[in-house]
């Protein structure tokens, strides 16, 4: 069929069953365990099922594999839906819990039981592990694996009735121990803990294994392709042995795709746990991590995370993305949405010694020179101004075109400026910068008279406000590696630098979170959303403006 060949290789499986009638109606699903925050590669898992189901016209579920109370906590299901609903993912009235199916997963055992294809085992922990072998050689029957379907259906009711201690008993499947595949070595389907659950509370003290209870639930909600990881490839034979002995009419069909690896990021939960537990981030949303919820809080867009994936691409070979190919499409993404706007981050005092003492006039800035359609806005301009330290030198160096004793630039969307002489310390530090303007070179004004090499932003001092910016590097040293020998993570002291002496111009005051700009010159921030109060925004940068990803460059 024409543009078979730019589909990726999930879309058709799903082309090729619709063909031969294998599959009416798409349905997906995204089925998180609610143990912690959603990162980046959650975020291709479900922007890829949303996909597919809006692509071929199907249904799209949110589904919480909540089988472990131990781990789990209704904060994290919480956290999973909103970052399912930012990044666009519509599961309308699809939102299902993994618990609700309890009874009927409990059903589900009672007749692989009652098929022979079920027993309770007494061995430990420890001699499951014994008794199941190795890669290279079959495990062995347990001793309890020829007990009646009689007395499997009374120990498992009285397990379910917790007449056992915890750890005492299990239901396992009965497959094959001399399988290849250790996953079909009679698993594990059910164990006893008493456990509070977050949604069942203490009705129940036994409780479902992850690879059991998986594909129930996806044929239960008729879920069509059961779209997973690498990780699972070895679990499919045993997803496809429960539907298919529980005898489901339309067996959902399981494919794995590669994760997505990011560059010198952390993203495994326990990890992260450990740094907020520690107080080396400030939360699981921490703008330095990667979960959906700090890139939101960092300024981040849905559709920039869209386009992320897009380059990133669906196969089923392991690659890493650079965090840089991220950076790329939020500039992208921003660069003509949003205002561009003055403020100054490392500020000196710049005084124009022949403007009118007490003036403030109001000069039109465009908002973003590339996109003409953000109009203009008013900025007050006055005889002192904020500079950048860095647009100053006393003593110039090769091709430095900014101000220095005796050079004219512009003053962005003002006038020419030429400096006259500075104020420093005892120490070199430079406090003052001395110039005059020039009238005559009104940006707008059509003056053409003389040329300067040098533009330079500014902000008013008597109407700038004062705000906190914080400056972001990588969370992780990359020269290090993201972990150390101890497997710990390999911590960049420079992580986050916080300026709390910055100027900006004063439509920015009344920023509010998640609101976000391009600093000329400094990069593209973000209002954060934990810290900001009204009238005092605290800005995260998202991003620098230069990038080192170039998009025609093989990934």
């Amino acid at each position: 069929m024409e543009g078979q060949e730019t589909k990726n290789f999930i879309e058709q499986i799903i082309d090729k069953d619709i063909a031969e009638g294998r599959t009416v109606r798409v349905v997906t699903r995204f089925p998180p365990e609610p143990n912690g925050y959603l990162h980046i590669g959650h975020a291709k898992s479900i922007l890829l099922n949303y996909g597919l189901a809006k692509e071929y016209g199907g249904r799209f579920n949110l589904r919480f594999d909540d089988t472990n109370p131990m781990k789990e906590k209704a904060e994290f299901v919480h956290s999973i839906e909103a970052d399912v609903r930012w990044l666009g993912a519509d599961f309308g009235n699809r939102e299902f819990f993994a618990s609700d199916y309890f009874d009927q997963m409990y059903e589900a055992a009672v007749k692989l039981i009652r098929k022979g294809k079920a027993f309770v085992c007494d061995l430990s922990a420890d001699e499951i592990r014994e008794y199941r072998g190795t890669l290279t050689e079959p495990g062995r029957n347990s001793p309890w694996r020829d007990r009646s379907i009689d007395e499997n259906l009374q120990l498992f009711t009285e397990m379910r009735d917790g007449k056992y201690p915890d750890g005492s008993k299990v239901l396992r499947a009965k497959i094959d121990m001399a399988s290849p595949n250790i996953n079909m070595r009679d698993p594990i389907i059910y164990r006893i803990a008493r456990m509070t659950h977050h949604n069942t509370g203490d009705k129940w003290c036994i409780y479902p294994m992850y690879d059991f209870a998986h594909p129930i639930e996806d044929a239960i909600e008729g879920v069509t392709h059961s779209i997973c990881t690498l990780e699972f490839e070895d679990h499919r034979p045993l997803y496809e042995w429960v539907v298919t002995e529980l005898e489901y009419p339309h067996p959902p069909k399981q494919i794995e795709f590669a994760k997505l690896y990011l560059t010198n990021v952390v993203t495994g939960k326990r990890y992260i746990k450990k740094l907020v537990e520690n107080g080396i981030v400030d939360g699981w949303d921490d703008p330095r991590l990667v979960t959906i919820a700090s890139l939101r809080r960092r300024g981040f867009t849905p559709e920039s995370i869209k386009m992320f994936m897009e380059l990133s691409g669906v196969s089923k070979s392991q690659s890493s993305s650079d965090y840089a190919m991220l950076e790329y499409c939020i500039r992208e993404d921003l660069k003509m949405k949003k205002n561009r706007m003055m403020a100054v981050l490392d500020p000196v005092k710049l005084v124009i010694d022949n403007y009118p003492e007490g003036q403030t006039e109001m000069l039109p800035v465009p908002n973003n020179q590339e996109n003409p359609e953000l109009g203009e806005r008013m900025v007050p301009f006055g005889r002192e101004l904020w500079i950048e330290r860095s647009d100053f030198m006393a003593e110039p160096a090769h091709k430095y075109f900014r101000l220095y004793p005796g050079n004219e630039v512009r003053l962005m969307s003002a006038y020419f400026v030429r400096c006259t002489g500075y104020e420093a310390d005892d120490d070199g530090t430079v406090r003052v910068v001395h110039c005059t303007y020039d009238p005559e070179t009104k940006s707008g004004s059509g003056f053409t008279a003389r040329k300067v090499k040098g533009t330079i932003h500014w902000v008013a001092a008597a109407t700038a406000k004062q705000v906190t910016v914080r400056l972001y590097e990588n969370l992780v040293n990359e020269e290090l590696g993201v972990y150390n020998e101890d497997g710990e993570v390999t911590l960049n002291p420079n992580s986050l630098t916080t300026l709390t002496d910055c100027y900006v111009e004063p439509a920015l005051a009344d920023a509010k979170p998640y609101e976000s700009f391009q600093f000329l010159r400094a990069g593209y921030f973000c209002v954060d959303a934990k810290d900001s109060r009204p009238g005092e925004p605290v800005f995260n940068r998202i991003v620098g403006m230069k990038s080192s990803y170039r998009p025609d460059a093989k990934k």
